[in-house]
């Protein structure tokens, strides 16, 4: 169980646990019947305004898992997409672009600034940013490129993503408030030594599903058998979604001293999150 304050934020019908200062939490089945009702979802809620958003590599020649997670760092996940041993696409770190960016009308960027605050961009407005951040990575493919709507691609089959395809998935996106959500997706019906099988959504039922949390802008990151995602919560214990695969990128995100005001999110009118299975045309 995650130990967190007796703290509770309610909006878009979600319910958000409080883990710390900063981190929300929350677990449910994906639908009530059909494929998804033995998928769960684990979805993290994240202040930029109270957290640091690091990459992390392997190192002595070893790839990265969760289980390097730092000791200082509250969650850590795969980030991006990979090629062979390197990471695809745009990375920068500490402000130094180590590998530039790949092309792809749905690749999206996750991009940190000076500032803290932290954002999802897409290719025709990376040239504005490029140059200017502290942290990004690339992925692919967009889910929801802003007011939650979804890309041409993923509206029609036939537009070069797999619309079909069922597997393990891990996603983040962003809020209207500024918040980062990032959210993991396990198969419980075979019990736990089948949560690392890669079955669950559609790439467009967790289009929907990230719109349901109430994002703006999201994207796929690595799923499968590379998915993976862990939480420490205020005493210290961690819980861990694990996975198969060693990568070679992954995000740690860890406290930090406040000098901006945090998120204070507005509750809005309750909408139930996706309860049903959606059908891909």
């Amino acid at each position: 169980m995650i130990h967190a304050p007796a703290r509770m934020l309610l909006t878009l019908g979600v319910l958000w646990h409080a883990v710390r200062p900063g981190v929300w939490h929350t677990e449910m089945p994906m639908a009530n019947d059909g494929p998804l009702s033995v998928v769960h979802a684990i979805a993290i809620r994240l202040d930029p305004s109270r957290l640091r958003f690091d990459l992390a590599t392997g190192d002595d020649g070893k790839r990265w898992t969760i289980e390097r997670m730092p000791d200082a760092s509250v969650v850590a996940f795969n980030a991006g997409q990979f090629r062979g041993p390197w990471p695809w696409g745009w990375v920068v770190q500490d402000g130094s672009e180590t590998q530039e960016p790949g092309g792809g009308t749905v690749a999206m960027s996750f991009v940190v600034d000076s500032a803290g605050r932290a954002s999802l961009v897409m290719p025709n407005e990376l040239p504005a940013v490029r140059g200017h951040v502290q942290l990004a990575f690339q992925s692919y493919p967009a889910l929801l490129m802003g007011n939650g709507e979804e890309p041409w691609e993923l509206q029609a089959p036939g537009r070069g993503v797999d619309l079909e395809h069922r597997d393990s998935r891990l996603a983040i996106g962003t809020l209207e408030d500024g918040a980062v959500v990032v959210v993991v997706t396990r198969l419980t019906g075979l019990g736990r030594g089948g949560e690392t099988l890669p079955f669950g959504p559609t790439v467009r039922e967790m289009a929907a599903f990230m719109r349901s949390l109430g994002c703006q802008r999201a994207m796929l990151l690595d799923g499968g058998i590379s998915s993976q995602l862990a939480l420490r919560d205020a005493r210290g214990e961690v819980r861990s979604w694990k996975n198969w695969r060693a990568v070679p990128l992954g995000l740690v995100v860890t406290p930090r001293p406040l000098d901006v005001t945090p998120l204070t999110p507005q509750a809005k009118q309750p909408q139930s999150p996706m309860r049903t299975n959606a059908k891909t045309p």
